[in-house]
């Protein structure tokens, strides 16, 4: 494992070289890090599911330099092109159909015919794709069901089974949780399938058309996948889990328990972290995942949580945290 400093030409460079040949490399976002690779070679993709140990019937998102640069793989509707005026690059993913003469690999989308694609606002991760002649399969750079990384030592910390990965330290990730997704494949019944840094609110009021909150739901001990709209089985489907048990909306401490705070802490935490002393929820959701991390890393019993208000981007890291504390099935 190499992690080497993002900045200068020779950096990318090297990045460049390595993705050339099948290899993984990880990068910042303005969301999470994102373990890279060749979204048209199928040898590249099938090395990110196994760095990851990642179920193949959950897909990943694949990330462009810009928004006209996805045309080349997918049917742009619409609605689409203004989600792209409003806010790409940026904290979006939307899942359109593929085009029939589509290069990206078919586990991207785990065979299905549609894909998640993103325009990153990060200066690192746009120089790393402008310089590129392919997309990136880009998943959260950590191993599945771990909690997503924020910072070049969290993915060496998470990925440090696979030897060969290259990190590109960009510094910590300015925003801290992960993308919202929006469903366009069926233009006139766009969905929410996951609630992100940008909010469902923010969304409607600036696009002007309201989005039907489908998530990833339980049918009948399956779940639908956000990047195929098809089921997969419940047990493959685990994510952000801390080691310790969590517990949210928390207004009491317990002996031994370790303390997530929001504004003003509860007394008493064998460990204290506090997402935002001034109860800022942007600053709360940069440091969620890295104290998460933080947190579970010390002997506290468990990790109990102060309320999150949950309007904008509080409703996403409540989403998250909801995840955390969900059992295995």
């Amino acid at each position: 494992m190499k992690i080497i400093a993002a900045s200068g030409v020779s950096s990318l460079d090297f990045a460049c070289e390595v993705l050339g040949n099948d290899g993984l490399v990880a990068f910042p976002t303005e969301t999470v890090y994102g373990l890279g690779g060749n979204a048209y070679s199928d040898k590249a993709v099938a090395e990110i599911f196994r760095c990851k140990n990642r179920p193949f019937s959950n897909p990943v998102s694949v990330c462009y330099s810009s928004f006209f640069a996805i045309s080349r793989d997918v049917e742009v509707n619409a609605k689409a092109r203004l989600l792209a005026e409003e806010f790409l690059p940026g904290a979006l993913t939307i899942v359109l159909r593929k085009r029939t003469d589509s290069k990206i690999s078919r586990l991207c989308s785990a065979g299905g015919d549609t894909v998640g694609i993103r325009v990153p606002n990060n200066p690192v991760a746009l120089n790393l794709l402008k310089k590129l002649d392919f997309p990136l399969a880009a998943p959260s750079a950590n191993t599945s069901s771990e909690l997503s990384t924020t910072t070049a030592q969290s993915v060496c910390e998470s990925l440090k089974n696979y030897e060969n990965l290259v990190i590109l330290d960009g510094g910590p990730c300015n925003l801290g949780i992960e993308s919202t997704i929006i469903d366009l494949s069926e233009e006139n019944r766009p969905k929410i399938l996951r609630k992100g840094a940008i909010s469902q609110e923010e969304i409607e009021r600036k696009c002007g058309f309201k989005l039907v909150a489908a998530g990833i739901q339980k049918i009948v001990g399956t779940q639908i996948s956000a990047g195929t709209g098809r089921t997969v089985e419940v047990s493959r489907l685990s994510h952000y889990k801390p080691v310790k048990p969590i517990v949210i909306n928390v207004r009491k401490i317990e002996e031994g328990d370790a303390l997530l705070a929001f504004g003003n802490p509860i007394p008493g935490a064998k460990y204290c972290l506090n997402l935002s002393e001034n109860s800022d929820l942007a600053e709360a959701a940069k440091n969620l995942f890295f104290m998460l991390r933080k947190l579970d890393s010390t002997d506290a019993r468990r990790i109990c949580v102060m309320p999150i208000p949950n309007t904008e981007i509080g409703a996403a890291i409540n989403d998250r945290l909801e995840k955390a504390t969900q059992k295995d099935n």
